[in-house]
């Protein structure tokens, strides 16, 4: 080997020092040994090594096991994730949308003859007729049964938060105008300590006496309100001194109900009210 001729070498040159007695072994015969024995503990080491891979192999093949084609696939982040349905997600039903309900008004108003369109609701030929036929042409999801139905709900909650003075309902409710003049009459009421009671009996009557389409945008429809309703004012001493706690009033009431039809908003909003006879 190279490493005992380069200590040969040395030794005959004297370059290599001795340590203690002359019968020790000085540092060529210890190099000389070590170097002799280094294959022979390769060899033991690499076989050690050897048999711990194929052990740790062998222990891995046993635990993880071998590929039987059953295997689930890997996860895949980026998949579709409309593919996975749950059980219960094939008893939903998705409703249409909106628009396909008011696409079949138009069919249904034209199918119907003129003399029938508003039976009950407006006469054939009638000023009040022809501004129904005008808003329905312009809005397709009109409905003047449900208008009207809608708008005998708004005028009982009008008048009772009128009584009770819920100004964030009728904020909803009234356009600006007529919601400062409500506005006005409670505060002069809270200012002077009275209270307004209203009970409904009855809504008797709701007619739509005009209607009426203005600059191709903003529907506008009054109706006639007849009711039974009790009323009363009292004081800061809770005596009655304004209508009566126990006596039913026939009260007849004109509203009129407009409604921005280029607007997303379908809620109307009374923009004047006056009394009627």
């Amino acid at each position: 080997m190279a490493l005992l001729t380069c200590l040969h070498k040395a030794e005959e040159a004297g370059l290599l020092p001795q340590f203690g007695h002359s019968n020790r072994p000085g540092i060529k015969y210890l190099l000389t040994r070590d170097v002799e024995r280094m294959p022979d503990v390769f060899d033991i080491y690499t076989i050690i090594f050897l048999a711990l891979a194929v052990f740790i192999f062998l222990r891995l093949r046993s635990v993880l096991g071998q590929r039987t084609g059953r295997e689930r696939p890997p996860y895949d982040p980026y998949s579709a994730r409309d593919a996975v349905r749950s059980p219960a997600s094939d008893k939903v039903v998705t409703l249409p949308p909106r628009s396909s309900d008011a696409a079949a008004h138009p069919s249904e108003t034209a199918a119907t003859p003129p003399a029938e369109r508003w039976k009950d609701i407006a006469e054939s030929g009638s000023a009040v007729a022809a501004g129904l036929d005008a808003i329905s042409a312009t809005d397709p999801s009109f409905d003047a049964k449900h208008f009207i139905t809608g708008a005998r709900t708004a005028y009982e909650m009008i008048v009772t938060a009128f009584a009770s003075g819920d100004r964030r309902q009728l904020r909803s409710l009234l356009s600006r105008e007529v919601f400062d003049g409500f506005d006005a009459a409670i505060t002069e009421r809270e200012r002077r300590s009275e209270t307004a009671e209203t009970r409904f009996v009855s809504i008797d009557g709701s007619t739509i006496t005009a209607a009426e389409l203005r600059n191709r945008a903003t529907a506008q429809i009054t109706v006639r309100f007849v009711s039974k309703l009790v009323s009363a004012t009292r004081d800061r001493a809770g005596a009655v001194i304004d209508g009566s706690a126990d006596r039913v009033t026939d009260v007849t009431d004109v509203w009129t109900f407009a409604r921005d039809i280029s607007s997303r908003d379908p809620n109307w909003k009374v923009i004047a009210t006056e009394a009627g006879q």
